[in-house]
């Protein structure tokens, strides 16, 4: 009964304090006016009249700021880190002293860079706004929504009576899905993914707001880390990730020379027979402190300290002694992919170099794939980069396009550096099993590339309906976190006998034609 009655109580004074700090204490200006005449005659009643709304007004401006305000009013009235530092320090407190729980999460565009650079920078800033409405829409009144930066979003959670991690991930899995939902933006439907890392009070022990939102961010750089649509909890230990980021830079050409860069291989398969037709060589750093960090974390560094060739050589050779292990272990694996960036591609040499590598790891040309961004066939008017792609292509490598659909190569660039296989960007392959509008886009790709004699790879399948739709359409290879993740060299083997174990007697897919 004791504490029927505090929360009867309670909820009156929340009630009466709305009305007295709202625009509704107005409607008692008629009663304070007869009030006054009935006491003090027509003075009164101009006094009253006058003074009531004055006073009102008075304390409307000079009240403190914060002072019984509803945590969540206002938000979006200033989209600024500090001001969400603000509301995430005060919502921190208000949960702790009212014995309740509170959380933080970050909502971060995986895509951001590659829609400015498809669509343009305004149609970005249209999307992240449109974002914004959609995970506006998907809190609650009391929480708190603010804009970070270009890609990131932080959110509040008001306090609550309960909220543990199985509560906070449905939060985060509903923020997800608002996101990437498809955008449409004039004609055009865009497939975005978005990543979010998030803090609950009850893993944090402090009550700095500036803090706990680093430790959020902080959980939305290892999802990153983790691919793309991934969502991770703070925990303590990531503040050993946090400390060691700072070495980085000072460490990256050491890293080089002590063989802890190395080549990491995601499979490609066929989408008629299953089987695998390849693997593609990424980059990945064995940091000591770190963990395993992603090419995103590391490549700028490299390239600043002018480290691309040397990154390329050591990923070349590991590439190449990986395959010749494959082969020694009976492993029945064509090929292998390598990106070449512009810095390799203009030197002289490479074709020298390349051929020695080959020779001295006992492989013929043809086991070697050489992957170029579409960007740079599409901006390079250099002769070496032309002659160096032509040289290797007659050598008997194998000349694929990367990230096919972003940088506007032409039919007679495809040409001119003889081009062998299209790999479709996976801006086009999301949801390629749910809009049509996603599927004529792939569909004239692969129509296109029919009618030039090149082979197709779709990249970032992540469902079987994807890799159904495009098997369906006559994509001849796939690659994605839906076929298999990126793994060390000694995961391979064990990895591809496990996926022919599971293709026993699969049914076979044939192209529609026509």
């Amino acid at each position: 009964m004791y504490r029927l009655l505090n929360r009867v109580i309670s909820a009156s004074r929340s009630s009466l304090r709305a009305i007295l700090n709202g625009p509704q204490v107005l409607a008692f200006l008629p009663t304070a006016v007869l009030l006054g005449y009935w006491l003090g005659g027509e003075m009164a009643l101009i006094v009253t009249a006058i003074g009531f709304p004055a006073i009102m007004g008075l304390y409307a401006v000079f009240r403190p700021f914060g002072e019984n305000r509803e945590f969540g009013d206002n938000r979006h009235s200033n989209p600024k880190p500090a001001a969400f530092h603000i509301d995430l320090g005060r919502a921190l407190r208000r949960a702790r002293k009212r014995s309740k729980k509170t959380a933080c999460l970050v909502v971060g565009l995986d895509d951001f860079e590659a829609i400015a650079d498809r669509y343009g920078i305004s149609a970005a800033q249209d999307v992240v706004a449109e974002l914004a409405e959609r995970l506006n829409a998907a809190i609650r009144k009391r929480d708190c929504l603010t804009q970070l930066d270009d890609r990131k979003f932080g959110v509040v959670i008001a306090p609550v009576g309960h909220l543990n991690l199985d509560i906070a991930l449905q939060v985060a899995t509903r923020l997800q899905s608002a996101a990437e939902s498809p955008i449409k933006l004039g004609g055009t439907t865009i497939y975005v993914s978005a990543s979010i890392g998030f803090c609950l009070d009850a893993n944090f022990n402090d009550n700095s707001g500036t803090k706990m939102a680093e430790a959020a961010d902080l959980a939305l750089t290892v999802a990153w880390r983790s691919g793309p649509s991934s969502i991770r909890a703070y925990s303590p230990d990531m503040r050993d990730l946090k400390a060691a980021s700072h070495k980085v830079p000072s460490d990256i050409e050491q890293a080089l020379e002590a063989g802890q860069i190395l080549p990491w291989f995601q499979p490609q398969i066929s989408t008629d027979t299953g089987r695998v037709t390849g693997f593609e060589a990424l980059a990945r750093w064995d940091h000591p402190e770190r963990g395993v960090m992603a090419p995103g974390e590391f490549l700028d560094k490299l390239q600043s300290a002018g480290q691309m060739q040397r990154l390329g050589e050591l990923m070349l050779t590991g590439a190449l002694k990986a395959l010749s292990s494959w082969d020694a272990l009976g492993l029945d694996i064509p090929q292998v992919g390598v990106n070449f960036s512009p810095d390799e591609l203009r030197d002289p040499r490479l074709l020298q170099k390349i051929e020695w590598e080959l020779d001295k790891h006992e492989l013929t040309a043809d086991r070697l794939a050489i992957e170029i961004l579409e960007t740079v066939v599409a901006t390079s008017p250099e002769d070496m980069i032309a002659r160096n792609i032509s040289g290797l292509s007659e050598l008997g490598c194998h000349v694929d396009l990367d990230d096919f659909g972003t940088g506007h190569a032409s039919i007679s660039s495809i040409r001119r550096f003889d081009i062998q296989r299209l790999k479709i960007d996976r801006s086009f392959v999301m949801k390629v099993d749910q809009d049509p509008e996603q599927q004529r886009m792939v569909s004239a790709i692969l129509l296109m590339a029919e009618r030039l004699e090149l082979d197709t790879l779709a990249e970032g399948v992540e469902t079987a309906g994807e890799h159904t739709m495009l098997a369906q359409l006559g994509c001849r290879h796939v690659q994605g976190f839906g076929i298999g993740r990126p793994m060390p060299v000694e995961s391979v083997q064990e990895w591809t006998k496990g996926h022919i174990a599971r293709l026993s007697d699969p049914p076979e897919i044939r192209y529609r034609t026509g």
